[in-house]
């Protein structure tokens, strides 16, 4: 069923897709920078969460929110799965378009919206999303569509920011967090704003245990979490049982 947009949420939406349309050229450099290339680890992370289903010639990933490719390619690599990318910034897929290229692998880039994908309903084994729910403009509605078009038996993957949970470190994380990176990613991608929204949204979104909640909310089963570097990030998995 399709949810009627609110004018906010389409204002939301479009201001999102404006600001990774303006950064997309230099997103790649600042994700591995900004996070001393943790990031990358973590991705191998959801590939392992997966291994099961990559490892299986019928099956069927779709990766939302890719933006550049990063975890489709991941997704990807040495797999026997066939892995799908939808997004719905343009200018992103085309640098995604242009890595798998470079990796030499055969993903399809869909330009989609997470929160209205052109799917059908339990198309799809397994279904991961990295660092993009948050960005929905309402994320409630974005889970009850991963788990429509996951098929019953299916397992979504979520890799996002979180709240830290080691009292001393969360104090010197969201330092650098709220005041470091937005200086440092301003003046690599020319744009400020686009990394003071970074912490801005992380701020609003639910933390470990609110998402997990949310995820049953929208019908997942089994779910459960993983702090991730001491809670800057969180993985979220869940099955959809019927």
């Amino acid at each position: 069923m399709e949810h009627p947009r609110t004018a906010s949420e389409v204002e939301h939406a479009n201001a999102v897709r404006a600001m990774f349309s303006g950064i997309a050229p230099r997103y790649d450099v600042l994700n591995h920078v900004l996070s001393a290339n943790i990031d990358k680890r973590w991705r191998r992370l959801v590939r392992e969460c997966l291994a099961d289903v990559l490892n299986n010639e019928s099956a069927t990933v779709l990766d939302v929110a890719c933006g550049t490719g990063d975890l489709s390619i991941e997704l990807r690599s040495n797999s026997k799965a066939r892995v799908i990318g939808t997004d719905f910034c343009r200018p992103m897929l085309e640098f995604a378009d242009r890595k798998t290229a470079d990796a030499l692998l055969d993903i399809p880039y869909i330009e989609a919206d997470a929160m209205q994908l052109s799917f059908a309903d339990r198309s799809f084994d397994a279904v991961t999303i990295a660092f993009g729910l948050r960005n929905l403009s309402n994320f409630s509605v974005g889970l009850k569509e991963l788990f429509r078009i996951l098929k019953p038996g299916g397992r979504l993957v979520v890799l996002e920011f979180s709240k830290p949970r080691i009292p001393g470190f969360a104090a010197l994380f969201n330092l650098y967090f709220t005041r470091v990176l937005p200086r440092i990613g301003g003046a690599v991608s020319g744009s400020r704003g686009a990394y003071e929204y970074l912490p801005d949204s992380v701020s609003k979104f639910p933390d470990q245990k609110g998402l997990a909640k949310a995820m049953e909310g929208a019908g997942f089963s089994s779910v459960g979490f993983r702090n991730l570097t001491g809670g800057i990030a969180a993985l979220h998995t869940g099955n959809r049982s019927g």
